[in-house]
């Protein structure tokens, strides 16, 4: 679909991003390395998000002079599965009076929980020409909603002005205080939180268990051929499909080596746990992890002190500890406002969950005040 707008900017809905020029696109992320044109080419090319996942891409895209000024990844959701913020209810509620809630239109970047940028564009004004486009194009698809998923505070607020209904969620968050090593972030805790970490981490050396952390170019395939193991015993413990494959993991590993890196658990000689990292120099995402042994501890050292050692060694300032968890609380990790914003064309169904999100929004505050009534740091 090609369209030219009112200020000669040329929209264009693109179904692959590999017909998307890279360099253009990349132009336009500030770095983000979920919404590089790598990552979501890996989930394509593997075909974790395709049509036949339920995925159908709809990028929206604005050239002017023949250059790319704006992009926004949009897909049409034939499901709810691999977003994180959870609209199962409203689906159920449509389908209890008749209606049909699939197909939807969302601006997400699939399986990927991190907030970042969604309207991607040169100027503040193409981000909220994009937002408005997206408007437009639900309505001419006819579909029951759009969803814009883990945008940052400020594009929430623009999504809200443009008329859409914004949704609070939580998640919890390490901040780098300039830490000299994980003993100077442990003295700043509380001394029964401090104390549970050590032994957590002694009981984890007591079983003879030692890690390794691997950046991304020095990854073996051995290595990453293990991990997919691991990653593939979580999901098939929690009786679910995993999302990915060991070619969407070998094409990041391939595309993107400065922003991965891998967490290895050892025992006896051989592998027995593992965590894949993507990193920023500013920022540490907690994305994936596994194991085939289990050991108390293994987890919180794995996948949050391994991961905290390394942001304290490479001076990296947040690390986003991906969806939900209250245990992590207790490591460190502090309560984080995310937001989505939601149009729904349905107008009764649409006040019901403005309704919905009003209580909602409230009944977060309420949480998050709790959450930090325990910070588990020191009072000063």
């Amino acid at each position: 679909m090609d369209k030219t707008t009112a200020q000669s900017v040329q929209l264009r809905i693109v179904d692959r991003i590999a017909d998307i020029p890279s360099t253009q696109w990349d132009a336009l992320t500030d770095g983000n390395p979920f919404l590089s044109h790598a990552f979501l080419l890996a989930l394509e090319a593997s075909g974790a998000a395709t049509t036949d996942t339920g995925w159908q891409a709809q990028f929206l895209t604005l050239r002017q002079d023949d250059k790319l000024v704006a992009g926004m990844p949009l897909y049409l959701k034939y499901h709810s599965y691999g977003e994180y913020v959870f609209d199962w209810a409203w689906a159920n509620a449509y389908e209890q009076h008749g209606l049909t809630y699939y197909p939807k239109l969302l601006c997400a970047v699939p399986f990927s929980p991190v907030t970042g940028p969604r309207a991607l564009a040169a100027t503040a004004e193409l981000r909220k020409q994009l937002i408005r486009i997206a408007l437009q194009l639900a309505q001419e698809l006819g579909v029951s909603s759009l969803h814009c998923l883990f945008p940052g505070e400020a594009e929430a607020q623009a999504m809200q002005q443009a008329g859409m209904m914004l949704r609070q969620g939580v998640q919890f968050h390490w901040h780098n205080a300039d830490y000299a090593d994980f003993d100077a972030y442990l003295a700043c805790m509380s001394h029964d939180k401090r104390k549970k970490i050590k032994q957590e981490r002694r009981k984890v050396s007591e079983a003879g268990i030692s890690f390794s952390r691997i950046k991304g170019s020095d990854i073996t395939q051995e290595q990453l051929a293990f991990f997919l193991q691991c990653y593939n015993h979580t999901y098939r413990l929690h009786r679910s499909t995993p999302y990915l494959n060991m070619d969407f993991f070998a094409r990041l590993k391939a595309a993107l080596p400065d922003n991965i890196m891998l967490v290895l658990a050892m025992r006896g000689g051989r592998p027995i746990a593992s965590a894949l990292n993507i990193y920023t120099p500013d920022t540490l995402y907690g994305r994936y992890w596994g194991a085939v042994e289990y050991h108390p501890g293994l987890h919180f050292d794995t996948c949050y002190y391994q991961a905290i050692e390394f942001c304290i060694a490479e001076k990296i300032r947040l690390f986003e500890g991906g969806a939900q968890g209250e245990h992590k609380l207790a490591r460190g990790f502090l309560p984080t406002v995310t937001w989505s914003a939601h149009w729904l064309a349905h107008a009764e169904f649409s006040r019901a969950v403005e309704h919905f999100l009003a209580h909602e929004t409230q009944g977060m505050a309420r949480y998050t005040d709790e959450l930090n009534e325990r910070n588990p740091f020191k009072q000063s």
